[in-house]
């Protein structure tokens, strides 16, 4: 399982439309993605807008090449990218270790 963390800035003042936009792609478009396993978002409490969001895949390549290089990511795109400040940061992860 790879978690993917994009962490994301919005334009200020746009976080509750963006909280709607964000729920509504994750639902309707990157849960369509082949090997998409689930996902969190969370909302910065010190900086309101920043969010980070995880996205669980069950292979690397199901989000850099089947979900990013495939048709659904220009429309998750159209849905979030209005909101975006900056370009996300977006890294993947390996799980090492975990609690109960």
């Amino acid at each position: 399982m790879i978690l993917e963390i994009a962490d994301i800035a919005i334009v200020p003042g746009k976080q509750a439309e963006f909280d709607a936009a964000i729920v509504r792609g994750l639902e309707t478009v990157a849960s369509k993605a082949n090997g998409f396993r689930g996902y969190k978002v969370n909302k910065g409490v010190e900086s309101p807008e920043r969010y980070v969001l995880m996205i669980y895949w069950a292979t690397l390549e199901d989000h850099t090449v089947g979900f990013r290089q495939g048709p659904l990511f220009p429309e998750w795109r159209a849905i979030v990218g209005p909101y975006f400040a900056k370009p996300p940061t977006v890294e993947h992860f390996t799980l090492l270790s975990k609690s109960a």
